[in-house]
């Protein structure tokens, strides 16, 4: 077999929050989306799956599952197994590989070191193709198909932010959704947002997560009603200082397509 190309060893998903991975024969992919079922899947999100290479696990003697991932492959050379590769598989499906998987303390227990495990924690991406996969599926791997996104949150965050269309706002949620981060980063974005000055990024598009203005954003309430946004006023402010908010069902950025029509880079 050439190292171009791999197979399926393993296939996992979880259904919901609190749930343990559940080992199947088969996973279905849609474009868009992730794997159906599986409580990643979401359209703005770089991390809709997670794929890992056997012969990184079997170096620490970790069993298939324990690392939370969605595909087992085997058969590839590291040096194909990287972020801005494409994998495509036997039915069509295709899936582009976005950033490592950073280690973190949930799977301390696994390896004497997190350290020691940097960059075999497995790769994330995004589904770009529909289709069906199964143990035993055969795929080819091509290298330097996409642009690599950045391993540092705020560099996604950057390239997320700069992306929202005008006449449309996101709020925390989905920042947090879009970059491939974890709740305990919501906390985080108020400083990246006043982290960025440069007025290439639109950072007057974001707003809380019920839709209120943001009280440290000069200039928000004119910037987003010159672009069309309807800004309107609270009565009562007991539960937010700023009295602006907007109609989130309205003006939110769906992103649907954020990392489908990236060109290739080759």
């Amino acid at each position: 077999m050439s190292d171009k190309y791999g197979s399926v060893l393993h296939l996992f998903t979880k259904l919901k929050q609190g749930d343990a991975m559940v080992e199947l024969t088969h996973l279905n992919l849609q474009v868009g989306h992730g794997i159906q079922g599986d409580i990643n899947a979401n359209p703005i999100s770089p991390r809709q799956v997670l794929i890992i290479r056997h012969e990184d696990i079997l170096e620490f003697s970790i069993e298939p599952g324990e690392l939370r991932e969605n595909i087992v492959i085997t058969g590839i050379q590291p040096e194909k197994f990287v972020p801005g590769s494409l994998i495509t598989f036997e039915s069509g499906a295709a899936i582009r590989l976005t950033f490592y998987c950073e280690p973190c303390k949930r799977i301390a227990y696994l390896v004497e070191s997190l350290k020691s495990i940097q960059y075999k924690r497995g790769i994330l991406g995004v589904v770009i193709a529909s289709g069906k996969i199964q143990t035993g599926s055969k795929f080819q791997i091509q290298t330097n198909q996409f642009p690599v996104l950045s391993e540092n949150p705020y560099g996604r965050f950057l390239d997320f932010i700069i992306k929202v269309s005008n006449g449309k706002v996101v709020t925390y949620k989905e920042i947090i959704k879009g970059i491939g981060v974890g709740n305990s980063y919501m906390r985080a974005i108020p400083m990246y947002i006043k982290k960025t000055s440069v007025p290439n990024y639109p950072t007057h598009r974001i707003l809380d997560s019920q839709g209120n203005l943001l009280t440290y954003i000069p200039e928000q309430k004119n910037k987003l009603e010159l672009e069309g946004i309807k800004v309107l006023c609270k009565i009562d402010l007991s539960r937010n200082p700023n009295k602006y908010y907007v109609d989130i069902k309205e003006y939110l950025w769906e992103g649907t397509t954020l990392y489908l029509n990236s060109q290739t880079i080759i």
